[in-house]
């Protein structure tokens, strides 16, 4: 996989980011929703070491221009995400965020974490 997409999806994640998989409203709007910017940082492995990426987030849903992404904010700012076999977790509150991913470049395993800002 290319880290191209791992930092997409780390930064869907990032941003992220089964959130509560208990469903919210589908009309219902989250405190969460909004353009936010994720830096994800590599701790260990050959990924890039960090990358800045932008993330939409509507009705709790995370959204990324370009990018194959399955990620859900839940109502209390809890953030998962999944892109291409990457993966990330953590937490969002009021407008910044923060947590982990991990995924692989080129069959080597990379992690690190990830901090979000709301525009």
């Amino acid at each position: 996989m290319r880290f191209d997409r791992i930092s997409s999806l780390i930064c869907t994640l990032a941003a992220l980011g089964a959130v509560s998989f208990a469903a919210s409203p589908a009309a219902a709007e989250s405190p969460y929703d909004g353009l936010w910017n994720v830096t994800i940082v590599t701790n260990t492995g050959s990924c890039e070491p960090r990358a800045q990426y932008p993330l939409t987030v509507t009705d709790g849903k995370i959204t990324a221009p370009g990018a194959d992404i399955s990620g859900r904010v839940g109502r209390e700012g809890v953030v998962k995400v999944s892109i291409q076999g990457a993966y990330a977790n953590g937490q969002l509150n009021g407008n910044a965020g923060s947590g982990k991913w991990n995924g692989a470049s080129g069959g080597i395993p990379c992690s690190g974490r990830w901090e979000a800002s709301r525009q």
